[in-house]
């Protein structure tokens, strides 16, 4: 075997291969081309029988043995990144600055609470209507809107759902320049890429674009809406890892066709917890704003009782008071009914409990709130309750409410 000396210095390597072995290198060459050409006649057959082979232009050549069959490559690859920039440049303008203005100070002049997000989902006339969140608007005097060029107009809050955490705001129309489409929340699924565009940390940051994943659907997060320490509702929203820090409120969640698919409420702010967004999905969001629109508050029918989860109750009071079977473990114990409403009229009295309503099951206030905020103001439902231990059936034609409550 030859070796070869180090650069000298100048430039020149020694390149003197050990003498001696020249008559090795020969017949070692010599093997070596033997045994190429050995396994190169070996070889060739067994490539013609592969089945497919790859031509220099990039495309699938099918060898069946008689024919070639040349099959165009498909490129199924898709490039999120353009796919992101175009919903941003299709969809960014729709996404507004909402102000809230609140009187303070000695000249009780209006100064900035605070700031959020909002979506200009319609135009209709000569006016534009932007949904943003309860919470943003909440305890304004005025509201302004800030368009993207930093333009700000006044804005008309239309009505707002506390307990949704939704309003509707209608400004003048000339300003606005786009207008957002929304999609079917309900095909959301998990690992579906997002967007959140939004205002984060005030208007300094506006337009600010966020993407991620859908992490759950259809989670439930508990609402205090009169702050008693009492959880009033289970709000529906998604949940998304795309950053929604304060000031998103109100902001776009998209998919990757540019349609909004929820209206970004808040976050999980603990020390211990990263990256879990919530959104109001736009299945829920489009009849709470048509409401908002037209009367200004969202109509939702009630039964005109006092009510407590029966899970709540001992179970002293559940074998004297109430004298329910062993078999009823849950439902919504009547503590007390108004005479003129629809309850009243349907002949509930104090301490029935409602087992079922509308067909479905109802085992504390929660879930009867949803099985009758799904209802109209109006239907008439039939009911299955319990009175001194005896199960009884009835019906009752559903009313407005006015307050929070059932």
């Amino acid at each position: 075997m030859g070796y070869y000396d180090q650069d000298n210095g100048n430039g020149n390597g020694n390149a003197k291969r050990q003498k001696g072995k020249r008559g090795g290198w020969f017949l070692a060459g010599l093997v070596g081309a033997i045994f190429g050409g050995l396994l190169m006649l070996v070889a060739i057959p067994t490539f013609d029988l592969l089945p497919y082979e790859m031509d220099i232009s990039g495309e699938v050549t099918q060898n069946d043995g008689e024919t070639d069959t040349t099959i165009p490559a498909r490129n199924v690859s898709v490039d999120i990144n353009t796919a992101i920039t175009k919903v941003v440049d299709e969809v960014s303008e729709a996404v507004v600055g909402v102000v809230n203005l609140q009187e303070a100070g000695f000249w009780n002049e209006a100064g900035e609470a605070g700031t959020g997000s909002g979506v200009v989902y319609k135009r209709e006339g000569n006016s534009a209507f932007i949904v943003t969140n309860y919470h943003v608007i909440s305890g304004a005097s005025q509201v302004e809107i800030s368009l993207s060029d930093g333009t700000r107009i006044p804005a008309e809050i239309l009505g707002s759902d506390e307990l949704n955490d939704l309003a509707v705001l209608r400004v003048d129309g000339k300003s606005i320049k786009q207008v957002a489409k929304f999609g079917d929340s309900s095909n959301v699924r998990p690992g579906e890429p997002v967007i959140a565009i939004g205002n984060p940390l005030g208007l300094q940051f506006s337009g600010s674009v966020t993407q991620g994943i859908i992490s759950g659907t259809e989670r439930a997060i508990p609402i205090d809406s009169n702050g008693d320490g009492q959880v009033d509702w289970n709000a529906e929203v998604l949940q998304t890892d795309a950053a929604i820090n304060p000031g998103n409120s109100g902001g776009a969640l998209l998919n990757i066709e540019g349609q909004v698919i929820g209206i970004n409420s808040m976050k999980i702010a603990q020390s211990a917890v990263e990256g879990i967004g919530l959104s109001i999905p736009t299945n829920l969001v489009i009849p709470i704003i048509e409401d908002l629109e037209t009367y200004g508050e969202v109509r939702r029918p009630y039964m005109g009782i006092g009510m407590r989860s029966l899970n709540e109750v001992s179970s002293y009071h559940i074998e004297q008071t109430l004298k329910l079977p062993n078999e009823v473990k849950e439902g919504i114990v009547v503590m007390s009914v108004d005479p003129i409403s629809p309850a009243g009229q349907a002949g509930l009295q104090e301490y029935d409990v409602i087992t079922k309503l509308a067909g479905k099951e109802v085992k504390d206030i929660i879930a009867l709130r949803k099985v009758l905020y799904a209802q109209k103001v109006g239907d008439t439902v039939e009911f299955t309750y319990y009175r001194s231990g005896e199960q009884k059936t009835g019906k009752m034609k559903l009313g407005e409410e006015d307050l929070l409550g059932s």
